[in-house]
């Protein structure tokens, strides 16, 4: 009974090395459109950012692409100041920092990510009116002139432009 155990067990130890190859080989090939999906969600617009946000929402459904979804949000800054709900529209800046980051396309996008950012922190400040929205606003215009000029700093995020 014991040599009928052993066959099987040893073609079974002996096959797992080549499965776990080829599982290890297809996660690590990301789909050939990783960089078109990074792109649609990153740009200025509230279409680019509600598909973001969903696919934050499921990140399950896009494992195959390795995206980097970890953040920490406005950094050192308050993530809603004033009260002022800034968090989401930080974890899409630093989901667009981490990842373009990653492909070594970062310089070449960095602008545009924080014109997303300034975007995003816009539409969150249309939400109220009067003096509430005229300090949200000026929150929100502090915050982009925060990224544009130090979003690269190696004291930062430890990285350095290329620029």
């Amino acid at each position: 009974m014991r040599r009928r155990l052993a066959l099987p067990l040893a073609a079974a130890v002996l096959t797992l090395p080549a499965a776990l190859l080829t599982a290890g080989q297809a996660s690590a090939a990301a789909p050939a459109d990783k960089a078109q999906v990074l792109s649609g969600w990153t740009q200025t617009s509230a279409a680019s950012y509600n598909s973001w946000l969903a696919a934050r929402n499921n990140q399950g459904a896009w494992s195959a692409y390795t995206f980097d979804w970890t953040t920490d949000y406005c950094s050192t800054s308050p993530d809603n100041p004033l009260g002022f709900p800034f968090k989401t529209a930080c974890a899409r800046h630093d989901f667009g920092y981490r990842n373009y980051k990653n492909a070594g396309t970062f310089d070449a996008n960095k602008a545009r990510l924080d014109s997303m950012l300034y975007e995003d922190l816009k539409r969150v400040c249309n939400g109220y009116s009067g003096a509430s929205k005229t300090a949200c606003d000026g929150t929100a215009w502090t915050y982009y002139h925060a990224v544009d000029i130090f979003g690269f700093s190696p004291a930062v995020d430890g990285h350095k432009s290329a620029a």
